[in-house]
């Protein structure tokens, strides 16, 4: 199989406010937050009460179904409060900060002298496993199935998504650890994919996997993408997913001895003052995040990632626990525009013809876009044929998965290759979908009904 892939189907939307290559941290937050919703498919057990002394790295929750799977604080300082919605839904475990952090203390070790299954342990009771996803159902790994493979994402293709070569500057050292512990972890390969052969970052030093490099537009970043295009997902298969910039929480626990989850945040988006990277840990809260460096003269959006698969957050809310990327746009709810969407306009990004800026792209192809979160219609019953084909790279016919997804016919859908998909693969039909439908929320509410039925 060639190592270079090219990827022609898809469509790159170029937003303006991309963060550069710039350091802060992270303003004051005397409030720290583990938010249950992050991590989808568990099932939370509290472990600990209001009042508890914690230090980074104690296990705050742990899953009910599998218990060895535990969530673990990012901080130090003391549980304020477990805080629950309607029916008594867990929503956050808020943690009072310490000024100075206290970490849980971990042996320093070698992971290329340990076992598979002291490696697994340590990951475990360190609460670094949550990072490592599983294809079929995108949902955490579950550490009683070996892996056929193992796949690292190395870079990004989404609007705005932080440069991982700036990200992971400098540490080497940490990937490489953390390489050497996944490769105990499966019989398979790990592969690693990387924006092209002449990409310039610390993963192209690493030893003990195979690269797979990758050219074209946005989601040539997605690792469903790149498993579908390297080694696909069948049934009874499965395979293990885990971001490169995930790599190195991993790789301080093991050379450190202690969690450090601290990250590089992309906060970026039109509505952000100065667009830069933000050193923080998930679960900061948002305001020290933004601070005054947002449009706040407007109604704003927050969405913990990108724009077209991120989850909303609200003002007042957290980093999410997988955001490497705080995306800020205009609502758009106090926009009131005569004759509405169809007045025509070179301002507008469109996939389709719908306004002028496909032309003018062609003249200025750097030309950024500052849209609102409108969707400019109603949702209809209706799948448009052949839109989803073009924005849709996988070796898989979208529209009839998508209606099989719709229907619940799980004969069909297994078929369709619905093992190999995550609803962020599906992100782009979304945006070019004329008839407004929730592609994403379809496609997941479809892959936790399959679970169901096969008893995973």
């Amino acid at each position: 199989m060639a190592n270079v892939i090219n990827i022609k189907k898809g469509l790159d939307i170029n937003l303006q406010g991309k963060a550069v290559p710039e350091v802060v941290s992270a303003g004051l937050s005397d409030v720290w937050s583990l938010t249950p919703t992050d991590y989808h498919g568990f099932v939370a057990r509290v472990l600990v009460k209001a009042g508890d002394r914690i230090l980074a790295g104690t296990p705050l929750l742990a899953d009910k179904n599998h218990p060895e799977i535990q969530f673990v604080s990012a901080v130090s300082g003391t549980v304020l409060e477990i805080k629950r919605g309607a029916k008594r839904k867990l929503l956050n475990v808020l943690v009072q900060v310490d000024a100075q952090p206290e970490f849980v203390s971990f042996p320093k070790e070698n992971p290329s002298d340990l076992s598979a299954e002291t490696i697994q342990a340590r990951l475990l009771e360190a609460g670094m496993w949550p990072f490592i996803k599983q294809r079929p159902y995108d949902v955490i790994a579950n550490p009683a199935v070996q892996p056929k493979a193992i796949f690292i994402n190395g870079f990004n293709t989404a609007p705005l998504a932080p440069d991982y070569a700036f990200a992971l500057k400098g540490q080497a050292a940490e990937l490489q650890a953390a390489v050497d512990a996944l490769s105990k972890l499966t019989a398979g390969s790990v592969f690693l994919s990387l924006p092209g052969e002449h990409a310039a970052n610390e993963l192209k030093s690493l030893k003990g996997v195979e690269f797979r490099y990758f050219n074209g537009v946005h989601p040539a970043g997605n690792v469903g993408v790149q498993i579908n295009h390297i080694q696909p997902v069948n049934k009874g298969e499965v395979v293990w997913t885990i971001d490169a910039l995930n790599l190195l929480p991993m790789g301080r626990l093991f050379l450190k001895g202690k969690v450090d989850l601290t990250r590089l945040v992309a906060v970026a988006g039109p509505e952000v003052i100065k667009p830069q990277y933000v050193r923080c840990v998930p679960g900061t809260a948002l305001s020290a995040l933004v601070g005054g460096n947002v449009h706040k003269e407007i109604p704003l959006r927050y969405v913990n990632g990108d724009a077209l698969s991120g989850q909303r957050v609200d003002a007042d809310g957290f980093l999410g626990a997988y955001a490497h990327q705080l995306t800020v746009l205009h609502e758009g709810t106090d926009v009131h525009e005569f004759v509405g969407w169809i007045m025509p306009r070179f301002s507008i990004f469109s996939a389709s013809r719908t306004y002028y800026t496909w032309l003018t792209q062609k003249l200025f192809p750097k030309q950024t876009f500052a849209p609102d979160t409108r969707i400019l219609g109603g949702e209809r019953a209706l799948i448009m044929s052949g839109e989803y084909d073009k924005v849709f790279p996988m070796d898989i016919l979208p529209e009839q998965l998508l209606r099989a997804c719709l229907t619940l016919d799980y004969e069909k859908m297994e078929q369709l290759g619905i093992y190999e998909v995550a609803p962020e693969d599906y992100a782009l039909c979304e945006y070019v979908c004329t008839s407004k439908i929730e592609v994403q929320r379809h496609v997941r509410e479809a892959l936790d009904a399959l679970k169901r039925e096969n008893g995973d």
